[in-house]
Protein backbone atom coordinates (compact mmCIF):
# COMPACT_ATOMS: atom_id res chain seq x y z
CA UNK A 1 0.00 0.00 0.00
CA UNK A 2 0.95 3.59 -0.55
CA UNK A 3 2.78 4.97 2.26
CA UNK A 4 1.89 8.58 2.86
CA UNK A 5 4.17 11.12 4.68
CA UNK A 6 3.00 14.02 6.16
CA UNK A 7 4.94 16.86 8.01
CA UNK A 8 3.14 20.25 9.16
CA UNK A 9 -0.70 19.92 9.40
CA UNK A 10 -1.50 23.03 11.08
CA UNK A 11 -3.16 24.70 8.08
CA UNK A 12 -4.02 28.12 8.26
CA UNK A 13 -7.79 27.44 6.88
CA UNK A 14 -9.58 30.52 6.58
CA UNK A 15 -6.60 33.01 6.53
CA UNK A 16 -6.21 33.15 2.69
CA UNK A 17 -8.77 35.70 2.90
CA UNK A 18 -6.82 37.89 5.54
CA UNK A 19 -5.84 41.02 4.46
CA UNK A 20 -2.19 40.78 5.94
CA UNK A 21 -1.84 37.59 3.91
CA UNK A 22 -3.52 38.47 1.01
CA UNK A 23 -1.28 41.41 1.15
CA UNK A 24 2.20 38.87 1.23
CA UNK A 25 0.84 37.03 -1.70
CA UNK A 26 -0.41 40.09 -4.12
CA UNK A 27 2.45 42.11 -3.55
CA UNK A 28 5.48 39.39 -2.07
CA UNK A 29 8.81 41.44 -2.14
CA UNK A 30 9.36 43.47 -5.59
CA UNK A 31 12.94 44.83 -6.37
CA UNK A 32 12.12 48.23 -7.54
CA UNK A 33 15.41 47.83 -9.85
CA UNK A 34 13.84 45.01 -11.79
CA UNK A 35 10.82 46.68 -12.51
CA UNK A 36 11.05 47.49 -16.59
CA UNK A 37 10.98 50.50 -18.00
CA UNK A 38 9.13 49.01 -20.29
CA UNK A 39 5.87 46.15 -19.83
CA UNK A 40 7.36 43.50 -18.94
CA UNK A 41 7.16 40.62 -16.13
CA UNK A 42 8.99 41.19 -13.24
CA UNK A 43 10.44 38.79 -10.23
CA UNK A 44 8.88 38.16 -6.86
CA UNK A 45 11.21 37.74 -3.64
CA UNK A 46 11.60 35.40 -1.81
CA UNK A 47 12.24 31.87 -3.99
CA UNK A 48 10.53 28.80 -2.70
CA UNK A 49 13.51 26.35 -2.93
CA UNK A 50 12.58 22.77 -2.88
CA UNK A 51 14.64 19.56 -4.61
CA UNK A 52 14.21 19.63 -8.66
CA UNK A 53 10.50 20.56 -8.80
CA UNK A 54 8.85 19.46 -11.79
CA UNK A 55 5.44 20.89 -12.04
CA UNK A 56 3.69 23.67 -9.80
CA UNK A 57 0.06 24.13 -10.00
CA UNK A 58 -2.05 26.71 -7.87
CA UNK A 59 -5.36 24.60 -6.84
CA UNK A 60 -8.74 25.33 -6.67
CA UNK A 61 -8.38 25.29 -2.94
CA UNK A 62 -5.61 27.96 -3.48
CA UNK A 63 -2.97 26.20 -2.34
CA UNK A 64 0.15 25.59 -4.00
CA UNK A 65 0.80 22.02 -5.36
CA UNK A 66 4.72 21.43 -6.05
CA UNK A 67 6.06 18.25 -7.17
CA UNK A 68 9.33 17.02 -6.96
CA UNK A 69 12.00 14.74 -5.22
CA UNK A 70 9.89 14.56 -2.14
CA UNK A 71 6.90 13.51 -4.04
CA UNK A 72 3.87 16.41 -3.81
CA UNK A 73 4.73 19.02 -1.52
CA UNK A 74 1.78 21.69 -0.24
CA UNK A 75 2.32 24.79 0.50
CA UNK A 76 0.24 27.68 1.31
CA UNK A 77 0.30 31.13 -0.78
CA UNK A 78 3.02 32.79 1.56
CA UNK A 79 5.61 30.20 0.80
CA UNK A 80 4.65 27.78 3.91
CA UNK A 81 4.79 23.92 3.62
CA UNK A 82 2.19 22.34 4.70
CA UNK A 83 2.44 19.20 3.79
CA UNK A 84 3.97 16.32 2.03
CA UNK A 85 2.35 13.09 0.07
CA UNK A 86 4.94 10.57 -0.65
CA UNK A 87 4.22 9.89 -4.41
CA UNK A 88 6.49 7.41 -6.45
CA UNK A 89 7.90 8.51 -9.25
CA UNK A 90 5.29 11.74 -9.46
CA UNK A 91 5.64 14.05 -12.57
CA UNK A 92 2.70 16.54 -12.78
CA UNK A 93 -0.28 17.75 -10.83
CA UNK A 94 -3.57 19.06 -11.40
CA UNK A 95 -6.82 19.55 -9.25
CA UNK A 96 -10.96 19.29 -10.50
CA UNK A 97 -13.45 21.68 -8.63
CA UNK A 98 -14.61 19.16 -6.16
CA UNK A 99 -10.78 19.57 -4.53
CA UNK A 100 -9.65 16.26 -5.85
CA UNK A 101 -6.17 16.08 -6.66
CA UNK A 102 -4.21 14.00 -9.47
CA UNK A 103 -0.73 13.20 -9.48
CA UNK A 104 1.50 11.02 -12.66
CA UNK A 105 3.49 8.84 -11.10
CA UNK A 106 4.51 5.14 -11.16
CA UNK A 107 3.22 1.80 -9.48
CA UNK A 108 4.38 -1.29 -9.11
CA UNK A 109 2.47 -3.93 -10.34
CA UNK A 110 2.85 -8.07 -10.91
CA UNK A 111 1.36 -9.03 -14.03
CA UNK A 112 1.11 -13.26 -15.20
CA UNK A 113 3.80 -13.51 -12.22
CA UNK A 114 6.21 -10.64 -13.24
CA UNK A 115 6.99 -7.39 -11.48
CA UNK A 116 6.47 -4.37 -13.32
CA UNK A 117 7.16 -0.39 -12.86
CA UNK A 118 3.94 0.64 -14.67
CA UNK A 119 2.69 4.59 -15.46
CA UNK A 120 -0.09 5.44 -12.59
CA UNK A 121 -2.62 8.27 -11.91
CA UNK A 122 -3.23 8.71 -8.18
CA UNK A 123 -6.57 10.35 -7.37
CA UNK A 124 -6.00 11.96 -4.00
CA UNK A 125 -9.34 13.44 -1.62
CA UNK A 126 -8.47 15.27 1.60
CA UNK A 127 -4.67 16.99 -0.12
CA UNK A 128 -5.29 19.95 1.41
CA UNK A 129 -7.11 19.60 4.63
CA UNK A 130 -6.65 18.64 8.59
CA UNK A 131 -7.69 15.07 7.47
CA UNK A 132 -5.52 12.38 6.67
CA UNK A 133 -5.28 12.30 2.89
CA UNK A 134 -6.54 9.39 1.17
CA UNK A 135 -5.75 8.11 -2.46
CA UNK A 136 -9.28 6.96 -3.49
CA UNK A 137 -8.33 5.62 -6.94
CA UNK A 138 -5.38 4.54 -9.39
CA UNK A 139 -5.13 5.10 -13.03
CA UNK A 140 -2.90 2.50 -14.68
CA UNK A 141 -1.08 1.39 -17.84
CA UNK A 142 -2.84 -0.41 -19.54
CA UNK A 143 -5.51 -1.38 -17.50
CA UNK A 144 -7.27 2.47 -17.69
CA UNK A 145 -7.71 2.05 -21.29
CA UNK A 146 -10.88 0.61 -21.85
CA UNK A 147 -9.72 -0.58 -25.03
CA UNK A 148 -6.85 -2.88 -23.64
CA UNK A 149 -9.69 -4.95 -22.58
CA UNK A 150 -9.36 -7.51 -24.95
CA UNK A 151 -5.70 -7.32 -26.00
CA UNK A 152 -2.84 -8.72 -24.19
CA UNK A 153 -0.32 -7.09 -21.44
CA UNK A 154 2.65 -6.24 -23.51
CA UNK A 155 5.36 -6.00 -21.13
CA UNK A 156 7.92 -4.56 -21.47
CA UNK A 157 6.14 -2.24 -24.18
CA UNK A 158 3.68 -1.42 -21.31
CA UNK A 159 6.30 -0.47 -18.91
CA UNK A 160 8.15 1.85 -21.47
CA UNK A 161 4.69 3.82 -21.53
CA UNK A 162 4.51 7.43 -19.98
CA UNK A 163 1.77 9.38 -18.58
CA UNK A 164 3.22 13.09 -19.34
CA UNK A 165 0.00 15.91 -18.34
CA UNK A 166 -2.95 16.42 -16.67
CA UNK A 167 -5.88 18.39 -17.24
CA UNK A 168 -9.31 19.47 -15.97
CA UNK A 169 -12.22 20.41 -17.21
CA UNK A 170 -15.12 22.89 -15.67
CA UNK A 171 -17.61 19.36 -15.02
CA UNK A 172 -14.16 17.49 -13.76
CA UNK A 173 -13.54 15.88 -16.67
CA UNK A 174 -10.10 14.57 -17.04
CA UNK A 175 -7.78 14.44 -19.60
CA UNK A 176 -4.61 12.57 -19.19
CA UNK A 177 -1.35 12.71 -22.06
CA UNK A 178 0.30 9.35 -22.86
CA UNK A 179 3.19 8.36 -24.74
CA UNK A 180 4.64 5.34 -25.85
CA UNK A 181 5.97 2.85 -28.44
CA UNK A 182 2.59 1.37 -30.28
CA UNK A 183 1.03 3.56 -31.81
CA UNK A 184 -0.34 1.20 -35.12
CA UNK A 185 -3.50 2.29 -36.43
CA UNK A 186 -4.83 -1.00 -37.55
CA UNK A 187 -4.71 -2.11 -33.79
CA UNK A 188 -8.50 -2.64 -32.03
CA UNK A 189 -6.67 -0.90 -29.47
CA UNK A 190 -5.39 2.93 -28.80
CA UNK A 191 -2.38 4.22 -29.83
CA UNK A 192 0.00 5.01 -26.78
CA UNK A 193 0.68 8.47 -28.25
CA UNK A 194 -3.05 10.19 -27.55
CA UNK A 195 -5.14 11.67 -24.83
CA UNK A 196 -7.27 9.78 -22.40
CA UNK A 197 -10.86 11.10 -21.32
CA UNK A 198 -12.13 9.90 -18.16
CA UNK A 199 -14.96 10.92 -16.37
CA UNK A 200 -15.29 12.37 -12.38
CA UNK A 201 -15.37 8.61 -11.13
CA UNK A 202 -12.40 7.54 -13.28
CA UNK A 203 -14.23 6.12 -16.26
CA UNK A 204 -12.36 6.18 -19.38
CA UNK A 205 -15.21 7.52 -21.92
CA UNK A 206 -12.99 8.16 -24.76
CA UNK A 207 -9.47 9.30 -26.30
CA UNK A 208 -8.93 11.99 -28.86
CA UNK A 209 -9.96 10.42 -32.20
CA UNK A 210 -8.79 12.29 -34.86
CA UNK A 211 -4.90 13.29 -33.76
CA UNK A 212 -2.21 11.58 -35.64
CA UNK A 213 0.04 9.63 -32.83
CA UNK A 214 3.14 9.04 -35.91
CA UNK A 215 2.62 12.22 -37.99
CA UNK A 216 3.37 15.43 -37.21
CA UNK A 217 0.93 18.05 -38.14
CA UNK A 218 -1.34 20.37 -37.03
CA UNK A 219 -3.61 17.85 -35.60
CA UNK A 220 -0.84 15.33 -34.34
CA UNK A 221 -0.14 14.42 -30.59
CA UNK A 222 3.50 12.65 -30.83
CA UNK A 223 5.40 12.63 -27.24
CA UNK A 224 2.82 15.05 -25.82
CA UNK A 225 5.13 16.90 -22.65
CA UNK A 226 1.75 18.51 -21.37
CA UNK A 227 -1.13 19.69 -21.96
CA UNK A 228 -3.76 22.39 -20.72
CA UNK A 229 -7.91 23.25 -20.49
CA UNK A 230 -9.07 26.62 -20.46
CA UNK A 231 -10.75 25.67 -17.06
CA UNK A 232 -8.64 26.89 -13.85
CA UNK A 233 -8.91 28.46 -10.38
CA UNK A 234 -9.88 30.49 -8.85
CA UNK A 235 -13.18 28.44 -8.11
CA UNK A 236 -16.15 30.72 -9.72
CA UNK A 237 -20.04 29.88 -9.46
CA UNK A 238 -20.22 31.50 -12.52
CA UNK A 239 -17.04 32.43 -15.62
CA UNK A 240 -15.54 29.43 -15.62
CA UNK A 241 -14.91 27.80 -19.35
CA UNK A 242 -16.63 24.78 -20.18
CA UNK A 243 -14.78 24.64 -23.64
CA UNK A 244 -13.23 20.89 -24.00
CA UNK A 245 -10.89 22.33 -26.64
CA UNK A 246 -7.04 22.36 -25.15
CA UNK A 247 -3.62 22.90 -25.62
CA UNK A 248 -0.89 20.50 -26.12
CA UNK A 249 2.94 20.35 -26.28
CA UNK A 250 5.05 17.83 -28.59
CA UNK A 251 8.73 17.56 -27.34
CA UNK A 252 9.46 15.70 -30.45
CA UNK A 253 12.49 16.64 -33.00
CA UNK A 254 10.36 15.90 -36.05
CA UNK A 255 7.13 18.34 -34.72
CA UNK A 256 7.88 21.67 -36.69
CA UNK A 257 4.41 22.77 -34.65
CA UNK A 258 5.34 22.10 -31.17
CA UNK A 259 2.45 23.79 -29.39
CA UNK A 260 -1.25 23.31 -30.78
CA UNK A 261 -4.57 24.09 -29.97
CA UNK A 262 -6.74 21.35 -30.57
CA UNK A 263 -10.81 22.08 -31.05
CA UNK A 264 -13.19 19.36 -29.98
CA UNK A 265 -15.41 18.56 -32.95
CA UNK A 266 -18.81 17.02 -34.00
CA UNK A 267 -18.50 14.28 -37.39
CA UNK A 268 -21.86 12.96 -38.11
CA UNK A 269 -19.88 9.96 -39.01
CA UNK A 270 -17.11 9.63 -36.70
CA UNK A 271 -18.70 11.53 -33.90
CA UNK A 272 -16.71 13.07 -31.51
CA UNK A 273 -13.20 14.22 -33.64
CA UNK A 274 -10.21 16.85 -32.64
CA UNK A 275 -8.94 19.17 -35.15
CA UNK A 276 -7.17 21.99 -35.41
CA UNK A 277 -6.99 25.88 -34.78
CA UNK A 278 -6.31 27.29 -38.41
CA UNK A 279 -7.33 30.71 -36.66
CA UNK A 280 -3.83 30.52 -35.03
CA UNK A 281 -2.02 30.76 -38.21
CA UNK A 282 -2.92 34.29 -38.99
CA UNK A 283 0.65 35.55 -38.54
CA UNK A 284 -0.04 39.62 -38.66
CA UNK A 285 3.06 41.32 -38.37
CA UNK A 286 1.49 44.14 -37.66
CA UNK A 287 -0.39 43.05 -34.55
CA UNK A 288 2.96 40.98 -32.97
CA UNK A 289 6.64 39.97 -33.34
CA UNK A 290 5.91 36.89 -33.09
CA UNK A 291 3.86 34.30 -32.98
CA UNK A 292 2.62 30.54 -31.43
CA UNK A 293 2.74 28.90 -34.79
CA UNK A 294 5.73 29.85 -36.11
CA UNK A 295 7.40 26.66 -36.86
CA UNK A 296 10.47 25.41 -35.12
CA UNK A 297 9.25 28.10 -32.41
CA UNK A 298 9.99 25.48 -29.79
CA UNK A 299 13.20 23.24 -28.85
CA UNK A 300 12.15 21.11 -25.75
CA UNK A 301 8.96 22.76 -24.22
CA UNK A 302 7.75 21.18 -21.04
CA UNK A 303 4.71 22.76 -19.51
CA UNK A 304 1.43 25.31 -20.82
CA UNK A 305 -0.48 26.86 -18.90
CA UNK A 306 -3.66 28.93 -20.08
CA UNK A 307 -4.69 31.82 -17.97
CA UNK A 308 -8.13 31.79 -16.93
CA UNK A 309 -9.10 35.48 -16.76
CA UNK A 310 -9.90 38.10 -19.26
CA UNK A 311 -6.05 38.51 -20.46
CA UNK A 312 -6.15 34.42 -21.32
CA UNK A 313 -1.97 34.38 -21.61
CA UNK A 314 -0.65 31.21 -22.52
CA UNK A 315 2.23 30.57 -20.60
CA UNK A 316 5.10 27.95 -22.30
CA UNK A 317 8.34 26.59 -20.56
CA UNK A 318 11.05 25.59 -22.54
CA UNK A 319 13.80 23.35 -20.77
CA UNK A 320 16.09 23.48 -23.38
CA UNK A 321 16.03 27.43 -24.01
CA UNK A 322 15.51 27.35 -20.43
CA UNK A 323 12.92 30.58 -21.23
CA UNK A 324 8.99 31.08 -20.30
CA UNK A 325 6.96 32.18 -23.33
CA UNK A 326 3.80 34.31 -23.48
CA UNK A 327 1.05 34.46 -26.14
CA UNK A 328 -2.28 35.77 -26.48
CA UNK A 329 -5.43 33.33 -27.81
CA UNK A 330 -5.42 34.17 -31.03
CA UNK A 331 -1.40 33.25 -30.69
CA UNK A 332 0.65 36.80 -30.81
CA UNK A 333 2.89 36.55 -28.74
CA UNK A 334 3.58 39.56 -26.34
CA UNK A 335 1.66 41.05 -23.70
CA UNK A 336 -1.44 43.46 -24.29
CA UNK A 337 -0.11 47.36 -24.77
CA UNK A 338 -1.36 49.50 -21.46
CA UNK A 339 -4.65 51.52 -21.47
CA UNK A 340 -4.34 54.75 -23.44
CA UNK A 341 -1.01 53.65 -24.80
CA UNK A 342 0.02 54.72 -28.58
CA UNK A 343 1.57 51.59 -29.20
CA UNK A 344 -0.92 48.85 -31.86
CA UNK A 345 1.25 45.94 -31.54
CA UNK A 346 1.68 43.05 -28.61
CA UNK A 347 4.51 44.01 -26.43
CA UNK A 348 7.15 40.87 -26.02
CA UNK A 349 7.43 39.58 -22.81
CA UNK A 350 8.95 36.14 -23.37
CA UNK A 351 12.04 36.09 -21.02
CA UNK A 352 15.04 33.19 -19.84
CA UNK A 353 18.38 32.14 -20.30
CA UNK A 354 20.28 30.12 -18.95
CA UNK A 355 21.57 31.20 -15.37
CA UNK A 356 20.73 31.52 -11.87
CA UNK A 357 19.41 35.52 -12.34
CA UNK A 358 16.14 36.60 -11.72
CA UNK A 359 15.07 36.63 -15.05
CA UNK A 360 16.85 33.24 -15.85
CA UNK A 361 15.95 29.72 -15.38
CA UNK A 362 17.97 26.40 -15.64
CA UNK A 363 15.53 23.42 -17.13
CA UNK A 364 12.24 24.95 -16.47
CA UNK A 365 9.76 22.44 -16.18
CA UNK A 366 6.30 23.54 -14.79
CA UNK A 367 4.14 26.79 -15.02
CA UNK A 368 0.93 28.11 -14.03
CA UNK A 369 -1.04 30.86 -13.69
CA UNK A 370 -3.01 32.19 -10.57
CA UNK A 371 -4.63 35.83 -10.08
CA UNK A 372 -1.77 37.87 -12.08
CA UNK A 373 1.29 35.71 -10.54
CA UNK A 374 3.04 33.83 -12.69
CA UNK A 375 4.93 30.52 -11.01
CA UNK A 376 7.45 28.71 -12.74
CA UNK A 377 9.22 25.22 -11.76
CA UNK A 378 12.89 26.25 -12.15
CA UNK A 379 14.07 22.93 -11.86
CA UNK A 380 17.95 23.04 -12.45
CA UNK A 381 18.03 25.95 -9.85
CA UNK A 382 16.11 24.26 -7.45
CA UNK A 383 13.55 26.50 -6.70
CA UNK A 384 10.08 28.20 -7.52
CA UNK A 385 9.87 31.75 -9.58
CA UNK A 386 7.63 33.96 -9.27
CA UNK A 387 6.78 36.40 -11.62
CA UNK A 388 4.19 39.40 -11.95
CA UNK A 389 3.27 42.10 -14.52
CA UNK A 390 4.52 45.61 -14.55
CA UNK A 391 1.56 46.71 -15.19
CA UNK A 392 -0.43 45.00 -12.42
CA UNK A 393 1.83 46.29 -10.01
CA UNK A 394 0.25 49.68 -10.13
Amino acid sequence: MLGLLISGCDFLLGSKEDDSTRQVFEQGAIDPDLVPNEVGYVPVQPYWYVPNPSDVYVGYDEMVYVVDDNGLEIFDQKGTKQRTIAIPGATDVIQDRRLHTYVTGRVNKEVGGVAYNLAAVFHIINASTTDEPVIIDTLIQPFCDITRNNTAFRGADDEAVEFTGLATLADNTLYLSRKGPNNSLASVARPDNTILIFDENGVNTGYTNGLSPTVSSLKSCINVSSIASFAAPPQQTFGISNSHDFLLLQNDTAAQYKALWIVEAYDPDAGVTYVQNDKLLNFDTTKASGFLYTPNRFSSPADVFIAPDATGYIFIVDSERDSLYQFTQAGFEGVNPPPNSSLTKQILASFGGEGSGPFQFIEPSGVCYFKKTVYVADKGNNRIARFKLSTDLE
